[in-house]
C-alpha cells in the first residue's frame, strides 16, 4: 500500500483540485481540465478546456449546452484505465443516473475513490452502482445522517395508485423523470405518462442511449382536463411551481428532501443519492483507510467512525 496523501484533492474556488494530475472534479467555474461525474448542472458546468466523461454524459452536455462554444471532450466508457498528469484513472458506475460515474484514482501506490452522486437502489434507467475496494473513499454526504431513511422506491410509487385523480408529478429532468416513468410503468400499470416538453428530449436521448423500454406521451393539455381520468404529468420544478394553483389535479413532488414535500397534496420520497444505511454498506464495501467527505456535512461520520476510521471534511 502507498502513502495516502492527505493533500491529494483540495477544495478550491473553481471546484475540487488534484494538484498532483492538475485536474478539478465537477467544477462549477471554468477550468483547463475537468473530470465530470455526472451531467446534472451542479457537477457538469461549461466552459473548460478539456473535459473527462463517460460517453453518456458528453451526450448530455452537448445537448444542454449546445448554444455555447464547442466543448473538447475526452470520453473514456467504464473501467477503460487512461491518465491525467501523473494520476492513472478510471471511470466505474455510480448508479445515479445514466452514464454516471465514480472516479477511481491511483497515485503513488494508494487508491482514491472518488464517489461523486451515487445510488444504491435499483433503477432499470442506469447502470448499477459498483464497489470496489480502496484506500480512501471520498463520498457525498448529502444524507449522511442516522435520522434519514430512504422508503422503498416501489412502496412509494405504488402509494399513486390509490390515488383515482390526474397527478401532476414534479421532477427533475435529467435522470429522475426518466427513473419514474419506469418506475410508474412496471408498477402502476393503469397510468398513463406525459412528459413536459423541456423533459421530453432527454427521454429521447435516453432512448438513443438503449433505455428503450419508457413508454410515455408527450404533453396534451385536454387530457388533464378530463375529471376522473388517470395521467400522470410530469414536469420540471418551474413548471410545478407555477402550478401551486392547479385544480382537479394532484400536486406531488418526487424528491428526498422533506422541505419539497411540503404544501403538496401527497409525499413521494424518492431519492437518487445514498442514505445513512447505504453509505454504512458501501464503507463496508469499499473498507476504506480514510473517508473524506464532500457535498453535504462529514459529522455524523466522524463521530460513527471515531476511532477505526478517519473521517474528514473536504468541502
Amino acid at each position: 500500500m502507498g502513502v495516502i496523501l492527505a493533500d491529494f484533492l483540495v477544495r478550491r474556488a473553481e471546484g475540487y483540485y488534484c494538484k498532483y494530475g492538475d485536474f478539478f472534479i465537477d467544477p462549477p467555474l471554468p477550468v483547463g481540465r475537468a473530470l465530470i461525474t455526472h451531467a446534472h448542472a451542479d457537477h457538469a458546468s461549461p466552459g473548460h478546456g478539456m473535459i473527462f466523461c463517460t460517453p453518456p454524459t458528453a451526450s448530455f452536455m452537448r445537448y444542454r449546452y449546445r448554444h455555447l462554444a464547442a466543448h473538447a471532450f475526452s470520453e473514456f466508457s467504464y473501467h477503460h484505465p487512461f491518465s491525467v498528469g501523473g494520476v492513472a484513472i478510471r471511470f466505474i458506475p455510480a448508479g445515479h443516473i445514466l452514464g454516471s460515474a465514480q472516479i477511481v484514482m491511483d497515485y503513488n501506490g494508494a487508491t482514491y475513490l472518488f464517489t461523486g452522486d451515487y445510488k444504491v437502489q435499483a433503477d432499470d434507467t442506469c447502470e448499477p452502482l459498483e464497489a470496489m475496494q480502496a484506500d480512501v473513499l471520498i463520498t457525498e454526504s448529502t444524507f449522511a445522517d442516522p435520522q434519514v431513511r430512504h422508503p422503498d422506491p416501489v412502496a412509494e410509487i405504488s402509494k399513486l395508485n390509490d390515488k383515482p385523480s390526474n397527478v401532476l408529478l414534479g421532477a427533475y429532468t435529467l435522470g429522475k423523470a426518466q427513473r419514474l416513468t419506469s418506475l410508474i410503468n412496471a408498477h402502476c400499470p393503469s397510468r398513463k405518462v406525459l412528459i413536459h416538453h423541456t423533459i421530453l428530449p432527454i427521454h429521447q436521448l435516453y432512448r438513443s442511449l438503449g433505455v428503450d423500454h419508457l413508454c410515455y406521451a408527450p404533453y396534451e393539455r385536454r387530457l388533464m382536463k378530463v375529471d376522473g381520468s388517470d395521467y400522470i404529468y410530469i414536469v420540471p420544478p418551474l413548471t410545478f411551481n407555477s402550478y401551486f394553483r392547479a385544480t382537479n389535479v394532484l400536486r406531488v413532488f418526487a424528491s428526498g428532501w422533506k422541505r419539497l414535500q411540503h404544501n403538496n397534496d401527497m409525499e413521494l420520497f424518492i431519492s437518487d443519492h445514498v442514505d445513512w444505511n447505504d453509505i454504512m454498506g458501501y464503507v463496508n464495501l469499499v473498507k476504506p483507510l480514510e473517508i473524506w467527505t464532500v457535498h453535504g456535512e462529514g459529522k455524523h461520520l466522524a463521530e460513527h467512525f471515531a476511532g477505526s476510521i478517519a473521517v474528514k471534511a473536504i468541502g
